[in-house]
């Protein structure tokens, strides 16, 4: 399938990113993916591509552009950003996203998913319980930790994860030093318990960023193993 890939710019497009998708008038299904820590890298680009080629229209949204925070290279920059900007801050931006994606005439806007990395997935968690439109869900080692919450973060991943009601697909490894499995397994007994279908994927060896080509701990092998249960999920939940 043909597809095309541009950079979105807040003058032409009301936001900054990416966005690609097949080149056909039809409406289609979506994914909103949310990018990690570092920011909007390059493999995102690839991999909306990927997801186009598959039938979907895919925007990348640049967060931190939205914010306020100019470039397109935040590496070593997340924890800062984070410092400065809440939970509230985040999720509003998301919400400009979603409406924008959810305009486009190529867009059908009841079959919408949402795809988040590390920090994009933690934030998508929320958005989700807070977002009933939401057809379906997709996190990838969301970055979470046992900590109190607070002004910046006052609503624990542990409690919205409950209020999730789409189907969710969650992927985590063994040898995430982020978010360890004990925290993992916490997660996982909060979507249990807020009772959506959930598909939980555990690699004992994988690693924080295990699907992250420029990352350290990059593991190919699950990193492919998971594109291909993404593209599965996706195609049994948005249909």
């Amino acid at each position: 399938m043909s597809v095309t890939l541009r950079r979105l710019t807040l003058e032409q497009d009301g936001i900054p990113g990416w966005i690609a998708h097949p080149l056909t008038e039809a409406r289609r299904a979506a994914v909103l993916v949310l990018h990690h820590a570092p920011g909007l890298t390059g493999d995102y680009k690839a991999n909306a591509a990927l997801l186009a080629q598959l039938g979907y229209t895919v925007m990348v949204p640049n967060l931190y552009n939205m914010l306020g925070i100019p470039g397109d290279n935040h590496h070593g920059q997340g924890p800062e950003i984070q410092a400065r900007h809440g939970d509230a801050d985040f999720l509003h931006v998301i919400g400009e996203a979603w409406r924008i994606l959810a305009a486009r005439p190529d867009v059908d806007p009841e079959h919408i998913a949402v795809m988040g990395h590390c920090l994009g997935g933690r934030l998508a968690i929320p958005f989700a319980a807070d977002t009933p439109a939401v057809r379906a869900l997709v996190l990838y080692y969301a970055t979470i930790r046992d900590d109190a919450v607070s002004e910046l973060r006052p609503r624990h991943p542990f409690e919205t994860a409950k209020r999730v009601k789409c189907p969710s697909l969650v992927f985590y490894g063994g040898s995430d030093h982020l978010t360890v499995p004990a925290i993992q397994l916490r997660l996982w007994q909060s979507f249990v318990d807020g009772g959506a279908p959930l598909e939980w994927h555990y690699f004992g060896e994988g690693a924080h960023g295990f699907a992250n080509p420029d990352y350290q701990f990059y593991q190919p092998d699950f990193s492919q193993l998971a594109w291909r249960l993404t593209c599965d999920f996706l195609g049994r939940r948005l249909g």
